[in-house]
């Protein structure tokens, strides 16, 4: 699964490809549609494994949308 699978939007799938990276952890691949759809959500995982991103990203996105 890809970035592009998760929902975000194509400028911020850009800016996560040229930051370098390729594709989303676990905790990513959870969560992010979630986010999207303003669901409430808990993550549990270790440290450094993207669950900062994991709720930014989509947030992110949502805000752009004004």
């Amino acid at each position: 699964m890809s970035f592009a699978d998760l929902g975000l939007s194509d400028e911020l799938l850009r800016a996560v490809t040229d930051s370098g990276y390729p594709e989303p952890t676990p905790i990513q691949r959870q969560a992010i549609p979630s986010v999207l759809m303003g669901k409430d959500l808990i993550g549990i995982a270790q440290t450094g494994t993207g669950k900062t991103a994991a709720f930014v990203l989509p947030m992110i996105d949502i805000l752009g949308e004004g």
